[in-house]
């Protein structure tokens, strides 16, 4: 089990006062109720969180229900990637349930209603319904099959049941009042028809309860103490107490707390826009390192830790807001420091040839695998007269308090030797083949003649040794369009190839690593074989979020 958090918050509180006054069963309850009708996204993580460490903190227990009443959308594809999301994240549930385990005692509830004068069976179409719903600020007007018999709406509710009716000629609707100021109120829908083989319950149905009705019975059924769900849901709680009262099955009906969903800046959360991406090849599928879905940050190669960290960061809330990327990123940079090793990688390569050193003698090289993390101890890198250097480190005509290589200055090798470039050879089109440079032997690290001062350290790959890895830098997939709204980035990925130190060729899916000055890297998951190397950048070097 994932640890607890502590933050004292409105919903923690509004548990403690219930408990207090023996509102709720002692024995606290919570559930996690996706539809599986999409992959979840980094703000499902908060939900998930929020929902398992809230029973954690009190003893209890959370459960994984299906929200599964809508079964044209619906595929176990998306269950099987839920559950590998919430497992990911740290957490276990107590059952897995489906909301399609109570469509019986659903219908048997709706039956009730109907026979005390609580629902009706209507005619109207659905342009029909919305145009008698009224407005925020006009009354509604009740339908004309409002005031039918109670034996004529069960006799017409069977009929829907036994498929008598086409899909959307008639649907259940709860009789309560046309004239509330809540217009989720106004005799909402109940039932529709809808002819769809469910994946639990095959053909059985071909009427499915709408959520709004559906979920305050799930909850109470499992004897869910607090149902938390994010702010949207605020007006339709009226709707959640009207359904347990009506039914009055439960001596502690559940109660619905909602809290503010989590917005990041440039991602979009949507998993409508999500899904078009993915269906029209915009993205690589769910897992795409750039979506915000769990299974894509997963690929991209954050970590759990720093996940459940920014959710315990960003806390809950009564108002929406929008919390910046930088601080999740940071949160993953903060959890890696500590955890994964350096190595060297350099893109855009620059050949460099020392032309002072022995032809056919290589050297060893002892370099710190963490700068964090001391007890990570050192490793050997190969060190001879080729070396690939990066292309960020060299300027014929060096700019203003630039300290890197350029004709005529030295620099430290990290690990190995002070390097002085002595002249640029160039190809026929004035690109640069190598760079010829001497080297300094008294300036091995570690050595006393290391400790004379230079002003610039690049690192560096071995030649003959090195190993030919993929590396994609990722940006946001997201940016804002010159309308002001999100539009995709046509630079979201960039993909090159760089040459790292022998160890990255042993490289396993899922590894991490800083590559030196660059950020933190992983092995693709996906793309990762014994014969090619594919990196993920993860997050970059340094953080711009200020704490």
């Amino acid at each position: 089990m994932a640890e607890v958090y502590e933050n004292n918050n409105f919903i923690h509180n509004a548990i403690d006062k219930d408990l207090e006054e023996q509102k709720c069963y002692e024995d606290i309850l919570t559930r996690f109720p996706p539809e599986p009708n999409g992959y979840l996204h980094i703000g499902h993580a908060k939900s998930i969180c929020l929902n398992f460490t809230t029973a954690a903190k009190y003893n209890g227990k959370c459960n994984l229900r299906y929200d599964d009443t809508n079964p044209v959308k619906e595929d176990m594809e998306y269950v099987n990637s839920i559950e590998e999301d919430v497992k990911w994240l740290g957490f276990q549930w107590e059952k897995r349930l489906w909301a399609s385990d109570y469509f019986d005692e659903m219908y048997d509830c709706a039956v009730q209603l109907i026979k005390d004068g609580k629902a009706y069976v209507c005619d109207l179409t659905p342009d029909e319904i919305r145009e008698y719903r009224g407005t925020l600020k006009e009354p509604g007007k009740e339908s004309p099959y409002r005031n039918r018999t109670v034996e004529e709406n069960l006799q017409l509710f069977e009929e829907m049941k036994a498929g008598k009716y086409a899909d959307g000629e008639k649907v259940l609707r709860a009789k309560i009042d046309m004239a509330s100021p809540n217009i989720n109120m106004r005799d909402p829908i109940i039932y529709r028809i809808a002819r769809a083989t469910h994946h639990n319950t095959g053909d059985k149905w071909c009427i499915y309860p709408m959520y709004d009705y559906a979920h305050p019975i799930e909850d109470a059924i499992e004897g869910i103490t607090h149902s938390i769900c994010t702010l949207e849901f605020e007006d339709h709680r009226p709707l959640y107490d009207w359904v347990l009262q009506a039914i009055g099955k439960w001596e502690k009906p559940p109660r619905q707390i909602e809290f503010a969903r989590l917005n990041l800046t440039n991602t979009v959360m949507s998993k409508r826009y999500l899904k078009a991406l993915v269906d029209d090849g915009s993205v690589e599928g769910w897992d795409d390192p750039r979506m915000p879905s769990i299974a894509g940050i997963r690929r991209r190669g954050y970590t759990p830790e720093a996940v459940r960290e920014f959710c315990e960061r960003i806390g809950v809330a009564k108002a929406n807001s929008t919390v910046e990327m930088d601080l999740l990123e940071h949160c993953v940079r903060d959890d890696l420091k500590t955890k994964v090793e350096n190595r060297n990688v350099v893109e855009n390569p620059i050949k460099v040839i020392i032309t002072n050193y022995p032809e056919d003698q290589v050297e060893e090289m002892e370099i710190e695998n963490s700068r964090e993390v001391p007890e990570m101890g050192n490793r050997m890198v190969p060190f001879s007269r080729e070396l690939w250097v990066d292309g960020d480190d060299f300027m014929e005509v060096p700019a203003k308090k630039y300290f890197r290589l350029f004709p005529g200055n030295e620099v430290r090798f990290k690990g190995a030797y002070f390097l002085t470039c002595n002249e640029v050879v160039k190809n026929e089109d004035g690109s640069i083949k190598e760079l010829l440079c001497t080297y300094d032997p008294t300036t091995k690290s570690g050595t006393e003649g290391a400790n004379r001062k230079v002003k610039g350290t690049i690192h560096w790959v071995d030649a003959k040794t090195a190993v030919q890895i993929k590396i994609r830098n990722y940006d946001y997939l997201m940016i804002e369009g010159e309308d002001g709204k999100m539009v995709m980035n046509p630079d979201s990925v960039v993909e090159s190839i760089g040459y790292a130190e022998p160890l990255l060729g042993e490289a396993k899916p899922g590894d991490r690593f800083q590559f030196f000055r660059k950020g933190y890297y992983v092995a693709d998951s996906k793309l990762t074989t014994d014969d090619e190397k594919v990196f993920n950048k993860i997050v970059g070097q340094k953080s711009s979020w200020k704490k």
